[in-house]
């Protein structure tokens, strides 16, 4: 919720350029630590999305025997990401498939997809209601809000305090 100035009895206006121009990022949320990595692939598809997984590998590598759990959504551009890194366990994905394992979200549950709780934050932060006199204004204050995130930070490690995503057993009722 966001709240500003109006005249009463008038509702605000916000300047707005036309068309739908618009600036693709793919995050990773560390939950344990808040922290965030973000890149921006110009455009979602399943090569972007492995370019991206591959990135993220050599951003934040795995310590030995420790694998990554990429929580996807039902985006097509990660379904056919899965069917060729996991499914059809293609070669030239092996360095995928050594570091990384997935978990795919049930249709329409955007809520348990921590990522998407950074999006929601970030628009209700820096870009809702604001106007941004070009795109590269847009993408220098996304990218420095975003920069602000890279270390462990607490608000975005608060997001992981729901007890379903901790590794503790949690005592089911009888």
């Amino acid at each position: 919720m966001t709240s500003r100035w109006a005249e009463k009895g008038s509702k605000p206006k916000v300047m707005s350029k036309p068309g739908k121009e618009s600036i693709a990022y793919s995050g990773y949320l560390i939950p344990e630590t808040g922290e965030l990595i973000v890149t921006k692939p110009g455009w979602f598809n399943y090569e972007t999305v492995i370019e991206s997984f591959r990135g993220f590998l050599s951003a934040v590598p795995a310590e030995d025997g420790k694998m990554y759990c990429m929580v996807l959504d039902n985006a097509p551009w990660h379904k056919k990401a899965i069917r060729l890194i996991w499914e059809e366990e293609l070669p030239k994905y092996q360095d995928i498939r050594d570091k990384m394992t997935y978990i795919s979200m049930p249709p329409y549950s955007p809520d348990l997809n921590l990522i998407e709780q950074v999006w929601i934050i970030t628009r209700r932060e820096m870009t809702h209601n604001r106007y941004f006199p070009s795109r590269i204004a847009l993408e220098e204050k996304l990218d420095a809000y975003y920069s602000k995130y890279r270390k462990p930070n607490a608000k975005l490690a608060s997001l992981y305090s729901f007890k379903c995503f901790r590794d503790e057993q949690v005592p089911v009722p009888v």
